[in-house]
């Protein structure tokens, strides 16, 4: 038995506890948390945290514990970090009594891998607060429950707290994962500071917690479809067809590279158009750079803008990293009036008072000490530079840019800052899911879907990209029109996805697909695992941000509205569905994207392993997974979801699903005016 195996059995040390480990200063840190316990919680968070570790230890463990309260805001217990490096490794290195957990384990290490996370010794996966367990005595405890495990238990996951083993049987998940789940009335956002620090819950993001997060691969597809549609209505405004070679030399404007955002300048690369990305952590921007995410970093206006020219009068593909606060970046390409074509913003709105948006004016340290000293101060300095970046981007909109909300928040949270967002009543700017993703993709069951190998090969990816290519292909030589287009944007993806470098930590891979190319692609490598061409398992799964994953009325469905945007039916029933229809582990989580309160969203994993219980539970969770979102969003009179349901009943024994009837709206009128 390796040491690597031995420390994960060993789980939390009852005999000895680790020594100290000293604070590494080249890890990207979360910021420090704002003080918000009273004293009286403080030591309720203490004994909180203490409950994890036998009696004897509490003497040495409770002053250090207070200490890291005070210092962070938070009880990570560095501690006990392992001594062991956290990356996903094959399969079989794991110590296991059930292959299902061991698949489990490397996803979770995947999440955490210091190339992956983007706080990793916080247990933050990406997004400024999306953890996957608040502290490492959770760590430990899950890691050596997942290894001894058999497939006759489920493991029950509380916001990061493994509560235990329960009997349970073959075909039930594995693990069940909620996140965040509170009582609504206490869903603010002081409420997830308060809870967090009493370490009694947290905010799982939406991959971050259910241990499905593969980098910034994650979110590229989806960034990259949407960057190019968005050129495509940017070129149809104009007469112009839309294709890459029209796309040339376009300016695509954003902040954030620190978590998914930092997919946007690899987009924009295979989109073909001059990317200028602003990030204001330095450590992030580097490591985008070093990962080969971004082509180029710079710290001077100036040369950055001069650099911009050049780029779109070249007609270059060229990602460009401005390492700078957003506010001036857009602040000046007002100013000397350059061109932009596409516009949005990705940094974290959803967390603004915590660490997901900087305010212009102060460094990064600044700003870090006044988040957690001068909380009201650093509001007011958030909405106040909310105000300015608006102003900028009103100006270049009335010079023909195309501006979108990204389903960061940005819209309401600017709305919040009083900025100058709103027109009529409603916000100036569509969410991409509005105008993009949801007409295009989510109406129609294309999502992001997405695969790991577990064998952690490069060869075992390739041969599931080319699996992929050939069931797409043979899927759009069928598919009605309407869908044409996006079957041909996926299999350009797929098939230049291995030249674009898009591996970050797992050999992994995302794909929009939709339940027919989801289901018939993971048949194919459950074949090809059988066949013995694939050599391990693979882990299916999907990002929350999915056709029926999410209920989230500023992203996922805000293109919904028959006013059931606020409603969050769809995402319980889906993951109910999803966990007795053959998922390996299921989670629901509040928060994801928007922000704490404002979405309710899950997801699946699904180990698959050659075997004809695979081959079933394919076939019968993903069709549910898809369809259960395109059946609602059809009932909420979307026309594309209408005919994507009425195609699967005509071909679907068994499906029956409610279909909405038309009202005319001059009748409805009418009536009103009668009463």
């Amino acid at each position: 038995m390796t040491s690597f195996q031995e420390e994960i059995l060993a789980g939390i040390p009852q005999d000895r506890i680790p020594e100290p480990k000293p604070y590494d200063r080249t890890i990207n840190h979360a910021p420090k948390r704002k003080d918000i316990l009273t004293d009286e919680e403080k030591a309720l968070a203490l004994k909180n945290a203490l409950r994890y570790f036998p009696a004897k230890f509490h003497a040495t463990l409770a002053p250090e514990f207070a200490k890291e309260l005070k210092d962070y805001g938070r009880i990570y217990m560095y501690r006990f970090r392992p001594s062991y490096e956290i990356f996903a490794r094959p399969i079989d290195e794991y110590p296991c009594r059930c292959k299902q957990a061991a698949a489990i384990m490397a996803m979770i290490q995947n999440n955490l891998d210091p190339r992956v996370a983007q706080h990793p010794h916080e247990l933050i996966i990406y997004g400024g607060n999306g953890a996957i367990f608040q502290n490492w005595a959770q760590y430990r405890l899950t890691m050596q429950y997942l290894a001894t495990m058999t497939e006759e238990q489920t493991l029950a996951m509380y916001s990061g707290l493994p509560l235990g083993l329960f009997p349970s049987h073959q075909d039930a998940p594995r693990v069940v994962v909620t996140n965040g789940m509170v009582i609504p009335n206490y869903s603010k956002q002081d409420d997830w500071e308060k809870f967090n620090a009493l370490g009694v819950s947290q905010y799982g993001q939406m991959t971050a917690g259910s241990y499905m997060y593969i980098g910034p691969q994650g979110i590229v597809h989806g960034t990259t479809i949407t960057v190019m549609n968005a050129a495509r209505k940017q070129l149809k405004s104009k007469g112009i067809a839309g294709t890459r070679e029209n796309m040339k030399g376009m300016l695509f404007v954003s902040a954030g590279l620190g978590g998914m955002s930092g997919a946007q300048p690899k987009a924009g690369n295979i989109a073909g158009v001059v990317s200028v990305i602003a990030e204001i952590n330095p450590l992030a921007a580097r490591k985008r750079y070093d990962q080969g995410w971004v082509d180029e970093l710079h710290d001077n206006l100036d040369e950055l803008l001069q650099r911009i020219r050049k780029a779109v009068s070249g007609k270059e593909t060229v990602s460009l990293a401005y390492v700078g606060n957003v506010v001036d970046l857009w602040e000046r390409l007002a100013e000397e009036h350059i061109h932009v074509d596409i516009g949005t913003d990705q940094t974290s709105l959803h967390n603004p008072w915590a660490g997901g948006y900087y305010p212009a004016g102060l460094t990064l340290e600044e700003s870090k000490n006044m988040m957690a000293a001068e909380p009201e101060k650093f509001r007011e300095a958030v909405q106040a530079s909310l105000r300015r970046q608006v102003a900028a981007i009103n100006k270049l909109t009335a010079d023909g840019m195309y501006f979108f909300d990204y389903g960061n928040a940005f819209l309401l949270e600017s709305s919040r800052a009083g900025a100058d967002i709103m027109a009529d009543g409603h916000f100036r700017y569509p969410s991409y899911v509005q105008d993009i993703m949801g007409p295009l993709y989510f109406d129609y069951g294309f999502g992001p879907f997405r695969w790991v190998c577990m064998s952690e090969d490069p060869a075992d990816l390739a041969k599931s990209d080319e699996l992929a290519i050939k069931v797409l292909a043979e899927e759009a030589r069928t598919a009605p029109e309407e869908i044409q287009g996006q079957l041909r944007d996926n299999i350009h993806w797929i098939e230049e996805a291995g030249k674009n470098n898009l591996v970050v930590g797992s050999q992994a891979r995302i794909l929009y697909a939709d339940c027919e190319g989801r289901t018939k692609i993971a048949m194919a490598f459950n074949e090809a695992i059988r066949s013995g061409k694939i050599k391990a398992p693979i882990v299916l799964g999907r990002d929350h941000h999915d056709v029926s994953g999410t209920d989230s009325p500023f992203r996922e469905t805000s293109n919904i509205y028959d006013g059931s945007q606020f409603t969050a039916d769809m995402a319980i029933q889906n993951v109910i569905g999803d966990s007795f229809r053959g998922a390996t582990w299921v989670s629901i989580h509040n928060g994801g994207g928007v922000g704490w309160g404002e979405v309710i969203n899950g997801g699946f994993g699904m180990v698959i392993d050659g075997s004809d219980d695979s081959a079933r539970h394919i076939k019968e969770m993903l069709f549910w997974d898809v369809n259960n979102g395109i059946a609602r969003r059809s009932w909420a009179r979307n026309e594309g979801a209408a005919h994507a349901i009425s195609r699967e009943m005509e071909r679907t024994p068994g499906l029956k699903v409610t279909l909405p009837n038309h009202a005319d709206d001059s009748l409805v009128r009418d009536a009103l005016k009668g009463i």
